[in-house]
């Protein structure tokens, strides 16, 4: 169907943001009205009522009708809320939920062959999914139910008008007989009947909810709760045709089937309906495999460039790790307006955010337990100690490592800020958060790869924190061992706090002159201080101290021909580690006391030796915040990689609205 038109007819279809790269044998979409149009086929939602009109435009022009319908990996919210989805069934037959006939998803697991690579990998893909706890949705929360000394059952109820009853053989009466076989069969067992939140709110029907009041051994599980939560409270699960039934299998719970779902009648589960073409027994991961590898597509909603279940999982769950992270209420001070239009998106949907025109204000404002946040230049010990006598959380708030394409001093919107409960990752002078991950986390093979992975990814599109072009590298002397000192800006708390001997680009430039007397220099000024933002210029005499001054080239240019990086604290010596560059270091900077650089400085509290995929994974993949701009939802390393990537391929100078802001700042500011 390659390079063919796909007609519509309900516009909620085309707002998807990431349908191309999930239909990529479609090159166009149009929509449909009275008048006939010429496309190769129809696509709607699945069977839902809404989707009777396609179906019946298909009929009428003999054009194959596509059934579409959200994956089995959905999203970390719902759709309502306004997450779209990272995945998506397509399906020519019929659809997975309509056990009445054949569909594609039934004939793979049927007949489609396994490989034994493709079942290695459906086995650690569910381990993936048992380990971060995801379900199709994943905004609930992940908190355990209360200790029983009595054996638990699972009932899943679901909403009354859900397709998945009707064409799954099933039907209310299919819930009443769940609800006794389950007392029936466990009858020393508790009986857990979850039913969906809109049901106890009224906003929607069930089947179980009064049944499930009215008998005594029944406790009503109605708020939103993580399904692994339930599953480790249980010893069995009884459904209809949920899909927590598929996953509870993965959980290793025994599942009864009342109605036919796509798992039942492969000999996974005790079924109740029978279903004749469904005559051959399949293991949890073929059937897996058939699901989530071979019948899913899946497309990242926030580069609209398609993707795996693995790098699917890995993005969804390090949004829910931030979501979690930061639930609550929240008190922000001080924050320009500025920074006020992207601060919130940082802490997420699950915070409640009020801003205040000071920190005082703020800290006044919050009650016990609330979190105040303010920009960690400007937390001081008063501050420290307001908030520890009213108890509140206070949380430091910094640019990210891959922050943009452009400079924060140019009101730039940064894609990565970190977030910091304990300290802030640049003054050694005090824990972090950044620092109890390296020092604590067990970074386990996959979290390993995922930061080698990155890290080649980021050497190889030679970006870096502010990913600002720059001009043609000059030539450079052979035979001599390349030094590149970048500067700072020396009024940056990451010198006053971590560099106790050399605190100024003068001083770190005689020192390495003075270690290195025959060795080509190469000085970059901080590009704040090139702008005229920032303080840092050197005098006379320290610019007779090195060979070439570097600060137009791009930074990711200079690391490729240098041998060694000579820094207080600059994140350049992080980059050239990404590099495999000699790093010596003079202060203390986030990545310094692991192993993995010539320190000057000594920090007791790292006592822990480091692979450079550790520092990466605890630095870039743990420890900031990401956000894509365009929806202002939380995402991930990767995903900020290819929006940078995209950003930057865009090319574009600096505008007359930046040029005319530095005059501004440079006139009526002044320097910091």
């Amino acid at each position: 169907m390659a390079g063919q038109t796909a007609g519509y007819l309900l516009s909620g279809i085309i707002r998807m943001n990431n349908l191309a790269p999930l239909l990529p044998e479609f090159t166009r979409f149009t929509q449909l009205s009275r008048w006939p149009k010429r496309v190769d086929a129809v696509i709607g939602w699945g069977l839902k009522p809404t989707s009777e009109p396609a179906r019946q435009y298909a009929r009428k022009h003999a054009l194959p009708y596509i059934a579409l319908e959200d994956g089995f990996l959905r999203s970390l919210g719902l759709g309502a809320d306004g997450y779209h989805t990272h995945s998506l069934v397509v399906d020519h037959s019929g659809i997975y939920y309509d056990a009445s006939r054949p569909s594609d998803l039934e004939t793979l697991i049927r007949e489609a062959p396994f490989s034994a690579d493709e079942l290695a990998r459906a086995q650690h893909a569910m381990a993936l999914l048992a380990r971060h706890r995801l379900s199709k949705y994943n905004h609930a929360p992940d908190r355990p139910l209360h200790a029983c000394d009595r054996p638990r059952v699972l009932v899943v109820d679901q909403t009354r008008g859900d397709a998945s009853i009707q064409y799954g053989v099933a039907d209310a009466d299919t819930f009443d007989s769940m609800f006794e076989c389950a007392l029936a069969e466990h009858p020393e067992a508790d009986i857990l009947v979850k039913v969906h939140p809109d049901v106890i709110a009224g906003k929607k029907q069930g089947h179980l909810l009064e049944a499930a009041r009215q008998h005594p051994r029944c406790q009503l599980i109605g708020e939103d709760v993580n399904p692994w939560a339930l599953f480790d409270a249980v010893d069995a699960v009884h459904v209809v045709t949920s899909q927590l039934g598929f996953e509870a299998l993965m959980a290793g719970k025994p599942v009864t089937c009342h109605g036919l779902p796509f798992y039942a009648g492969w000999g996974l589960t005790r079924d109740r309906q029978n279903c004749p073409r469904r005559a051959v027994e399949r293991s949890l991961a073929q059937v897996f495999a058939a699901a989530f590898l071979r019948y899913s597509r899946y497309a990242n909603p926030y580069t609209g460039e398609p993707t795996t279940l693995e790098s699917t999982i890995a993005l969804i769950s390090d949004q829910r790790r931030q979501h979690q992270r930061l639930a609550g209420n929240w008190h922000a001070g001080a924050f320009t307006e500025w920074k006020r239009g992207f601060v919130d998106d940082f802490l997420g949907k699950s915070a409640q955010v009020t801003h205040h025109d000071t920190l005082t204000q703020a800290a006044h404002a919050g009650q016990p337990g609330d979190n105040l946040l303010a920009w960690s230049s400007q937390v001081d010990t008063a501050l420290e100690n307001d908030c520890e006598a009213r108890q509140l959380s206070l949380w430091r708030m910094e640019d990210g490592f891959i922050r943009s394409v452009g400079l924060g001093t140019d009101l730039t919107r940064p894609l990565s800020l970190v977030l910091d409960s304990q300290g802030i990752y640049y003054d050694p002078g005090q824990p972090s958060d950044l620092e109890r991950l390296l020092n604590d986390s067990d970074f386990d093979a996959e979290l390993l790869a995922r930061a080698a992975a990155l890290r080649e990814r980021l050497v190889r599109l030679k970006l870096s924190k502010y990913n600002v072009a720059g001009q043609q590298l000059p030539a450079l002397p052979e035979g001599k061992r390349r030094i590149l000192v970048p500067g700072q800006v020396e009024t940056d708390a990451s010198i006053q706090r971590g560099s106790p001997d050399v605190r100024t680009n003068s001083a770190l430039l005689a020192a390495v002159r003075e270690r290195h007397p025959d060795a080509c220099i190469l000085y970059k000024p901080h590009p704040d201080v090139l702008t005229g933002a920032r303080v840092g210029l050197l005098d006379d005499t320290a610019r007779r101290l090195y060979d070439l001054d570097v600060g137009t080239v791009a930074i990711s240019d200079l690391l490729e021909v240098v041998d060694e990086v000579h820094t207080m604290s600059s994140l350049t010596g992080f980059e050239a580690l990404l590099r495999g560059r000699r790093v010596s270091t003079y202060g203390m900077p986030f990545y310094a006391g692991w192993g993995l650089t010539e320190d000057r400085q000594h920090n007791p509290r790292r006592q822990r030796k480091l692979s450079l995929d550790a520092l990466v994974a605890g630095t870039l993949l743990l420890y900031p915040g990401y956000v894509d701009p365009a929806s202002g939802q939380l995402c991930n390393a990767e995903t900020t990689v290819t929006l940078l990537e995209k950003q930057r391929a865009r090319g574009a100078s600096p505008s007359l609205k930046t040029w005319l802001y530095r005059w501004y700042r440079n006139t009526f500011i002044g320097r910091r």
